[in-house]
């Protein structure tokens, strides 16, 4: 089986992404119609020399929702209210979205309970089966 390469943190995306700025709908008061303080980041993630194919392919199938037009992932930010705070997050984002995506879970071992603990539940069973006949009336 091939090593896969490992998974891209928010500062090796810095180089593969685009950046545009937009005005915000986040805080800043009357500031937020004036000004440019959204980012929105594009990552053409189908010609990244940071991905191997299976996982590109995986991108393609986990994150979709995040798909623009182009094909390309795109993400916005406007919780602050500078231009390049809102970029440093939309980074993150990316970051956090692509590790949750490419992280493939442990494969479960089915396992059976042990006699031990299946007689310990019936005899749990039957202590409270006798616990609740003794609140019923009593049988004269």
């Amino acid at each position: 089986m091939p090593m896969q390469p490992p998974v891209p943190d928010a500062a090796a995306l810095a180089g593969e992404v685009s950046f545009q700025a937009q005005r915000g709908r986040g805080p800043g008061g009357q500031n937020v119609n004036k000004v440019a303080s959204c980012a929105v980041l594009r990552w053409d993630f189908e010609r990244s020399s940071l991905l191997s194919p299976e996982q590109s392919a995986r991108l393609r199938q986990k994150l979709v929702r995040l798909f623009n037009s182009r094909g390309e992932i795109q993400l916005r930010s406007d919780e602050f209210r500078d231009l390049e705070r809102n970029k440093q997050r939309a980074l993150e984002k990316l970051a956090e979205r692509v590790a949750e995506a490419l992280h493939v879970p442990k494969a479960r071992k089915a396992t059976r309970p042990s006699k031990a603990s299946r007689v310990r539940l019936q005899e749990s069973k039957t202590r409270r089966s006798q616990a609740k006949k003794l609140r019923g009336r009593p049988d004269w």
